[in-house]
């Protein structure tokens, strides 16, 4: 783990998911590692009703249904395509699902314009094909074909990032699951074996740029995984990722619950500004996920550990905002230095605490920037 600058979750988690096999006593579909039931327990942690003899942590904060549908759709013969805004842990759930099914989480390929049939079928090894021929050692499987011929899970991320061609090509994988290799005179279809299924992933805000067709959309269930708007359901987000930063920094710095209640009211008031805006040029560019709050909080501690008197402060906690959120010049400086006067300002001075300080801080960035 220490070797290892972000280990995949099979990793991360292997000993916990060792022993949640050991106990699993539940069916399970084809060659699954755990049962439906323990793969849930696994993904949203376990409550004191489960009558386990250890606590099982929470590692997806969501809707149970959500993980359930998806859990069965994995059982079925169809495809899962996780849709939703960016940062709302769609590849964060798919990881989590195949390291549960199978142990295995890598076998991923990254939609882009660039992504070719290919990355999701088969190439040739150019120097093995010169001295020998087309031959099976001589091809290089993708990572979809890998987990069809293990009978595993594939993930397919931002799918409609990729052309037509590219998914056209997907159609035929999750309809007739086998590939065909016609430069082979034999031994020229790899075949899925049991177990084998694919999670997509599919960001809704890139509707338009590459829509699926209706027959790509038959072979999957679609799961939207909406933006997490609880207040005590982001802050539980956002303490285990914090934790989870300053392990992997080995970072030791306690951050204050009224900073990370100043960072989540800011987002929520950004959102709200959003939510009214009359057009695109009075919302921000930023999505404002979650994800970014985390990357927000992220960079605050970072700087104040290295740079500052390693403690997070609410001045480093509003430069780290506005230098995160304000991509564009100056539409965005203008919609952050407006929020700043017209709800930063009126609220230090009604509730105090560290609104000031923040307050002083977001000025002083947007100057630097300005």
């Amino acid at each position: 783990m220490s070797d290892l600058l972000r280990a995949p979750a099979e990793i991360k988690y292997a000993e916990e998911l060792d022993w949640l096999e050991s106990i699993d006593g539940d069916p399970k579909p084809y060659s699954w590692r755990l049962s439906p039931k323990m793969i849930r327990l696994f993904i949203l942690g376990s409550e004191r009703a489960d009558g386990l003899d250890r606590e099982v942590s929470q590692k997806w904060f969501g809707d149970r249904g959500i993980v359930e549908r998806a859990i069965v759709t994995l059982a079925s013969d169809r495809g899962l395509l996780l849709i939703g805004d960016p940062g709302t842990g769609k590849s964060w759930l798919a990881e989590l699902l195949a390291a549960a099914v199978c142990r295995n989480s890598t076998l991923v390929v990254q939609g882009t314009a660039g992504t070719t049939e290919d990355h999701i079928k088969y190439s040739w090894n150019v120097s093995m094909v010169i001295a020998k021929g087309q031959s099976r050692e001589s091809m290089i499987p993708s990572p979809i074909m890998t987990a069809m011929e293990n009978g595993v899970i594939g993930r397919f991320e931002e799918l409609t990032r990729s052309t037509s061609d590219v998914q056209d090509a997907l159609i035929s994988i999750l309809s007739e699951k086998y590939i065909s290799v016609p430069e082979l005179d034999s031994d020229n279809i790899v075949f899925a074996k049991p177990g084998f299924s694919v999670i997509a992933t599919a960001n809704s805000r890139d509707r338009g740029v590459n829509d699926l067709s209706s027959a790509l959309k038959r072979r999957f269930n679609f799961v939207r995984i909406p933006v997490v708007t609880n207040k005590k359901s982001e802050a539980e987000i956002v303490r285990f990722r914090t934790e989870e930063l300053l392990r992997r920094h080995r970072i030791e710095l306690d951050v204050a619950p009224t900073l990370l209640d100043v960072l989540l009211q800011s987002f929520a008031d950004l959102r709200a500004s959003a939510a009214a805006a009359g057009s695109d040029d009075e919302k921000l560019e930023s999505a404002l996920s979650t994800a970014e709050q985390i990357g927000v909080l992220e960079d605050a501690v970072l700087h104040g550990n290295f740079f500052g008197e390693r403690a997070l402060t609410a001045r480093t906690l509003a430069s780290s905002l506005v230098g995160s959120l304000a991509r564009r010049e100056p539409e965005d400086l203008a919609i952050l230095n407006k929020y700043l006067h017209g709800v930063v300002e009126p609220r230090s001075k009604e509730e105090g605490g560290s609104w000031p300080e923040f307050l002083e801080g977001g000025r002083d960035a947007i100057a630097t920037l300005s």
